[in-house]
């Protein structure tokens, strides 16, 4: 999929993005929603910047545009479980593109978080007690969702 923005209305300067996300009733929160955005400069270099739109319990966004804390982990490794005290079931938020620039062709796309839960490996090892190896699998992930390319 591809396009093209069109012509903005008098007074607006970047595109304003709306993004919102629902947790899954059957896995973990929600953690965090990101824009990332991916450009090629004038002398065909390729960036990428990624941008925290929000995040769950409380934490700040810096000015960098990124939180700097985790949202924790609630995973049982032993157990292959985890709880929902962390997180949030629904994330929405609007992101402007402060460093826009027409000139510049640029792609977004918009990805959501979810808090750590545990890997299949974890999941396995707790329900057919059998060992994982090679030693150091991580037995909790946080699961991603991306949308196509805006």
């Amino acid at each position: 999929m591809r396009g093209d923005l069109a012509t903005a209305p008098d007074g607006v300067n970047a595109p304003v993005f709306m993004v919102g996300a629902l947790k899954d009733p059957w896995s973990g929160n929600l953690d965090g929603k990101q824009i990332i955005k991916g450009w090629v400069d004038t002398d065909s270099e390729r960036h990428e910047r990624i941008s925290d739109l929000a995040v769950s319990d409380g934490r700040e966004i810096g000015a960098d545009g990124r939180a700097s804390d985790p949202v924790g982990n609630t995973v049982d490794v032993e157990q292959a479980t985890w709880t929902n005290t962390i997180g949030a079931p629904e994330l929405r938020a609007v992101w402007t593109d402060t460093d826009f620039d027409p000139s510049v062709p640029a792609v977004y796309y918009a990805s959501v978080l979810e808090i750590p839960t545990p890997t299949w490996q974890a999941c396995d090892k707790a329900r057919f007690d059998i060992k994982i190896t090679p030693e150091g699998i991580p037995r909790s992930h946080q699961e991603r969702a991306h949308t196509s390319p805006i």
